[in-house]
C-alpha cells in the first residue's frame, strides 16, 4: 500500500521544527566506521561506512531496488554498510531522517514538500517513482464508464495528502469535489469496495488492484480510471536527506544515491532474483510471492516508464515537479509555493547517474 500522511503529521513536524531550533546550526554526521564491517570498495581495507536508510512501509517490492542493492554489493561498492530499517504506520520518515535516526529516507514528494513548507531542512536526492501509480476502480455493475458519471456517488481515498490528486481529477472532468461526490475515508484494506460500501475506490496500480485481482474479481468486471493519464498525478517515492548532512557528506550522498540507482536498475532487469531477495526480508506470512511478483513488475513501469533509460532512472523531471507542487498548493497542503531549485539536489544526482551504465 502507498504510506499516506497520518493526521498527526503536520503535528509532528511543527515539534520537530522546534526541536531543530533547540539544536546546533550545524549538524553533526551521523555515519561513523561500522566496526563490525568488512573491506571496503574494491577490496580496500578500509572500514565500511554506516548508512541508515529508512524505508517509507514495511519490506516489499516498492523497495525491491534498496534491497537489490544491499544484496548484490553495490552499497558495499561505495564503501558503505547500509542499515535498511522498515517503515510502518507509526514511522514519520521525515521525522526520522531530520533527528538523525536515519541518514537517508524514502517518502512521498507530497510529503516533503509539506515538511519543507513546515521549515524542515529536507532535499531530495533523487526521484524513484516517475509517475503516480494511482487508479479509481469501480465494479462493471456501479456503470461508471466515464468520470462523469461519479457525479453523486461515493469515491474512497487515503487521507491526509494523495486524496489532492483525486480531488484534482473529479475537477478536471468538471466534478465538484465538494458538492459533486461523497468522498469516503479508505481504510487500509479493500473490504469497502468488495463490500459495496462505495461506488468508486482507489488503489495503487502495484498493490490494491491486484489485491483486487487475486480476491477473483477479473479485470473485465472493473472500470479503471488512471489519475497520471488524466494529468493529474502526483509524484510518489522520493530520496531524502538532510540539507546540511548533504553539504557535510557530499561524497557519502553520491555513493548512495549511486547504489540505489543500479539496485533499481538491477531489480528491474533482474525481477524473478530480485523478488527472491525481497522474501527473504519480508514478514513472515505477511504477503506471497506472487503478490510481490506483481508488485515489482509495476513498481518497474513507474521507475522506469517506457522510454526510459539506465540512466534516467532517478532523474528529475521539471514538469512532474512543478504539477506535484502546484496541486499541493491549490489544495492547500502547502500554504506558499515550493521553491524545487532549493528542494532538489540535482547536482548530487547528476554526479551519480555519471557511472551508471546507459
Amino acid at each position: 500500500m502507498y504510506k499516506t500522511l497520518k493526521p498527526g503529521f503536520l503535528v509532528l513536524v511543527l515539534l520537530v521544527v522546534a526541536m531543530l531550533g533547540a539544536c546546533s546550526a550545524k549538524s553533526e554526521p551521523s555515519v561513523t566506521p561500522s566496526a563490525a564491517s568488512s573491506e571496503g570498495a574494491e577490496g580496500s581495507d578500509q572500514p565500511l561506512t554506516k548508512v541508515k536508510i529508512q524505508l517509507k512501509w514495511v519490506p516489499q517490492a516498492q523497495f525491491a531496488g534498496i534491497y537489490a542493492a544491499k544484496e548484490k554489493g553495490f552499497f558495499a561498492d561505495e564503501g558503505i554498510d547500509a542499515e535498511i530499517i522498515p517503515g510502518g504506520p507509526d514511522i514519520v520518515i521525515e521525522q526520522q531522517v531530520v533527528n538523525g535516526a536515519a541518514d537517508v529516507g524514502i517518502t512521498g514528494v507530497d510529503s516533503l514538500l509539506v515538511s519543507r513548507d513546515n521549515g524542515l531542512p529536507l532535499v531530495s536526492l533523487a526521484q524513484i517513482s516517475q509517475k503516480s501509480s494511482y487508479r479509481l476502480i469501480a465494479k462493471k455493475s456501479a456503470g461508471i464508464t466515464d468520470p462523469a458519471q461519479m457525479k453523486g456517488k461515493k469515491v474512497s481515498t487515503w487521507f491526509g495528502s494523495q486524496q489532492f490528486q483525486v480531488l484534482a481529477f473529479m475537477e478536471k472532468n468538471g466534478l465538484d469535489p465538494k458538492k459533486d461526490i461523497e468522498l469516503v475515508k479508505q481504510g487500509f484494506t479493500m473490504d469497502q469496495f468488495f463490500n459495496d460500501q462505495v461506488d468508486v475506490a482507489t488503489a495503487t496500480i502495484y498493490n490494491e488492484y491486484h489485491v483486487v485481482l487475486e480476491s477473483g474479481t477479473k479485470e473485465t468486471d472493473l472500470d479503471v480510471f488512471n489519475i497520471e493519464d488524466a494529468g493529474v498525478g502526483m509524484l510518489e517515492d522520493t530520496l531524502i536527506a538532510k540539507k546540511d548532512w548533504v553539504d557535510s557528506n557530499k561524497e557519502l550522498a553520491v555513493k548512495v544515491t549511486r547504489a540505489v540507482l543500479k539496485g533499481w536498475n538491477y531489480a528491474i532487469d533482474n525481477q524473478n532474483e530480485t523478488v527472491d531477495i525481497v522474501m527473504k526480508n519480508v514478514t513472515d506470512g505477511s504477503t506471497t510471492r506472487e503478490h510481490q511478483v506483481t508488485m515489482l513488475e509495476e513498481i518497474a513501469k513507474l521507475i522506469r516508464p517506457e522510454g526510459f533509460t539506465e540512466k534516467q532512472v532517478g532523474s528529475f523531471v521539471d514538469e512532474s515537479f512543478t504539477r506535484t507542487a502546484d496541486i499541493a498548493l491549490k489544495y492547500g497542503l502547502i500554504k506558499k509555493a515550493a521553491n524545487l531549485d532549493e528542494a532538489l539536489e540535482k547536482s548530487i544526482y547528476e554526479e551519480a547517474v555519471k557511472d551508471v551504465t546507459k
